[in-house]
């Protein structure tokens, strides 16, 4: 893949949006196999008073909604942290091909920690997960978010 180009610098942005707004500063952007970002999102818990509302769920209906279907196939995925099983799972039915995310998330992940949902026979699509892209910069605003909240 000599011609790979990472969105996760995208993500990041979206991240601190979401800590901007006081959310969890989690980031999320889907781009098209043509290259194009056909969707990005940062998590929306809080304001949307959801708490399916990671910033991959909602980065995986707008992209559904602009594709006009529910599967995503040969779309890729970037997000600042490890995603958790619910969105995991998302990831999978949505079929996207690619998945790289950023810090791991030993307390909630759902990837390569917990639950390990791509490991499950009952998984009907593995993408291709690839970790650490990012993972620095991801690392750094939610230590930062969540060292403000406990000064609070």
């Amino acid at each position: 893949m000599s011609d790979f180009r990472s969105h996760m610098e995208a993500a990041l942005n979206e991240a601190r949006a979401a800590a901007a707004l006081g959310e969890v500063p989690v980031g999320a952007v889907i781009v098209a196999p043509d290259g194009q970002v056909v969707a990005r999102a940062g998590n929306r818990t809080r304001t949307l008073s959801d708490p399916s509302a990671h910033a991959e769920m909602l980065a995986i209906r707008a992209a559904c909604a602009a594709a006009g279907s529910e599967r995503l196939s040969g779309h890729t995925l970037y997000v600042t942290l490890e995603p958790c099983p619910m969105c995991a799972a998302a990831i999978s039915f949505a079929r996207i091909a690619r998945l790289y995310y950023g810090a791991a998330d030993p307390k909630s992940g759902g990837v390569a920690q917990g639950p390990r949902i791509y490991t499950h026979a009952q998984t009907h699509h593995v993408p291709e997960v690839y970790e650490g892209i990012g993972a620095r910069e991801a690392e750094a605003l939610l230590k930062a978010f969540f060292a403000a909240r406990r000064e609070q």
